[in-house]
């Protein structure tokens, strides 16, 4: 982002194909960059699915070609996408490290440039054996290499904009990159070739419990025309209310084929369902656990689901369950 001028300094997206004229360092690397823009230039708050479908089709044209990818996105739906490529991206065996950064490029202080030169590095770095070191879809920020699909952003106004609260770091940065080999996805095996899935059924919604939720609006939204999948966010270890109502309006919107995915709204949250009374009758209605899965990877990971098995929703509802890409750590419960 730049400031339209001194007189308008509302941002606008910058035209990355500069990029190389505004951080003239890049042509010290050891490899050769290729630039592509969308066109037109998009704000990340307006980016949907069909974007996430473009990106993805430019690394698969151009995935034999190159040994990395590095992803120039704005922050505020980073996290969204980051994870969608990492679902759709199957059997990945390069890097694809989202960055982006706080303060534009054009201003005098700024992280742009920082995050940008070390998102390159490590998405050109290879082991001993000539492999790249990291071989999944991940979020480069303000010295943190973070797994795509278990990164929120968390601030607005400080350089460290994302946080991964369940999982670990995949790389630190300072003097050297000190990368954490035991949290980074292993190597696929070259007998796997890389399968990019187009689809994304954006049919699905994110409910969040708060106290004094009222029938109607629960109604209202399991009510949406062809909502197919819901995120629900719920308090603590996946706990919710247990008045009847709440509980008969949920179950018959899932008698009715709804998926419902449930996600600690808590920072660094867990869903155990079952061990409080107050989650045990959303596992007897069907629910599905989402264990320490972060909103944004639990709704893409359902729009990903949906269109890959659109007349079985009990492949749905058990694949939700596992571990697809890293992007959960404990089995939930189904």
């Amino acid at each position: 982002m730049i400031p339209k001028s001194p007189q308008e300094p509302a941002l606008v997206p910058f035209d990355f194909e500069q990029i190389i004229e505004r951080i003239p360092e890049l042509n010290f690397f050891d490899c050769a960059l290729t630039v592509i823009a969308f066109e037109p230039l998009l704000d990340s708050s307006n980016v949907n699915p069909t974007h996430w479908v473009r990106m993805a089709e430019i690394i698969e044209e151009h995935y034999p070609l190159y040994d990395g990818f590095v992803v120039l996105h704005g922050t505020d739906t980073m996290a969204y996408s980051a994870a969608a490529l990492s679902f759709m991206l199957e059997n990945l065996r390069k890097p694809v490290i989202f960055t982006g950064a706080q303060l534009p490029i054009g201003t005098i202080r700024n992280d742009a440039r920082r995050n940008l030169v070390t998102a390159i590095e490590i998405a050109s770095a290879k082991n001993k054996q000539g492999e790249p070191v990291v071989s999944e879809v991940g979020i480069y920020f303000n010295d943190l290499l973070l797994r795509g699909n278990r990164a929120s952003k968390e601030e607005s106004i400080y350089f460290d904009a994302f946080r991964s609260v369940n999982y670990p770091a995949l790389a630190q940065v300072g003097v050297n990159i000190l990368y954490n080999y035991a949290a980074l996805m292993p190597l696929q095996s070259e007998a796997y070739s890389l399968q990019v899935f187009k689809n994304m059924d954006s049919h699905v919604g994110i409910l969040k419990l708060f106290p004094g939720i009222q029938p109607a609006m629960l109604e209202a939204v399991l009510g949406t025309a062809s909502l197919k999948g819901l995120v629900l966010e719920t308090y603590g270890s996946g706990n919710a209310p247990t008045d009847g109502w709440f509980t008969e309006i949920l179950a018959q919107a899932i008698r009715q084929g709804l998926v419902v995915f449930n996600v600690s709204q808590s920072s660094g949250g867990r869903v155990m369902q079952g061990k409080y009374a107050t989650s045990s009758h959303l596992a007897q209605i069907g629910v599905v656990g989402g264990g320490d899965i972060h909103t944004e990877a639990a709704l893409t990971k359902m729009m990903y689901l949906l269109a890959k098995y659109p007349t079985d929703l009990a492949q749905v509802k058990r694949a939700l369950a596992l571990p697809l890409r890293g992007e959960m750590s404990l089995l939930a419960e189904v």
